[in-house]
């Protein structure tokens, strides 16, 4: 459904991106934040999944600045390189200011929410708190996003976490939500990575639910 190419950052440098157009008419855009694997299949599916739902959706390539088109399984060796990659050679200032232009480029489209996995949670948080043009923000499983609970959202935001996730213990999401009255914290009986069907902890329910709050959150708040 959708296509790569390319936007330019505001230093000039040519991000690539995946970017799945709806149908008709968008009816808002969404920014599609990856996991640490890179924009691979799983997250083109993603993409592709909110253009079907009628979102113009972009999935800009946050790896490219370290190489470009790097796309990576789920073995314990690619979760390895990508926690690398995402953690010690990613500049995550740098990586923000590439969202930016993802939104930037989405907002022609209508207005703009940002979902990410992984992460891409983590970024999509760091993006509702600094980056302009931000209309809704759902972020999932983002480990290090209790972390930064001192931060102030400047758009309504919701998070999922799995109650199972060893990544992300339930105290830290519980002093999440105590810092944060005004995000809607969903916590699900699931595993880190519950939304992603490539992956051993996919749980189908809980993708689901997620999916159709999301999509209730985006209609609200990117219509008009």
């Amino acid at each position: 459904m959708g296509d790569k190419t390319q936007i330019q950052a505001d230093d000039g440098f040519a991000l690539g991106a995946y970017v799945s157009k709806p149908q008709g008419t968008p009816k808002g855009a969404v920014v599609v934040i990856q996991e640490i694997f890179g924009v691979n299949a799983h997250i083109r599916e993603v993409t592709d999944g909110y253009a079907a739902d009628g979102y113009y959706a972009i999935a800009p390539q946050i790896f490219d600045r370290i190489e470009p088109g790097i796309e990576l399984g789920y073995t314990d060796a690619d979760m390895g390189q990508g926690i690398e990659l995402a953690f010690q050679k990613l500049d995550h200032g740098r990586a923000l200011a590439d969202v930016q232009c993802a939104i930037n480029e989405a907002s022609r489209h209508g207005k703009v929410g940002v979902v990410g996995y992984c992460f891409g949670g983590l970024l999509t948080w760091l993006s509702a708190c600094n980056l302009d043009g931000v209309a809704a923000a759902s972020s999932y499983y983002g480990g290090g996003v209790p972390g930064q609970a001192g931060l102030k959202a400047k758009c309504p935001v919701i998070a999922h976490f799995g109650a199972l996730d060893a990544h992300i213990p339930m105290d830290d999401v519980e002093q999440f939500k105590a810092a944060q009255p005004d995000v809607t914290v969903y916590v699900y009986d699931a595993d880190h990575g519950f939304n992603c069907d490539h992956r051993g902890s996919y749980d189908a329910d809980a993708a689901a639910t997620a999916k159709s709050r999301t999509l209730d959150f985006f209609a609200t708040n990117l219509a008009g």
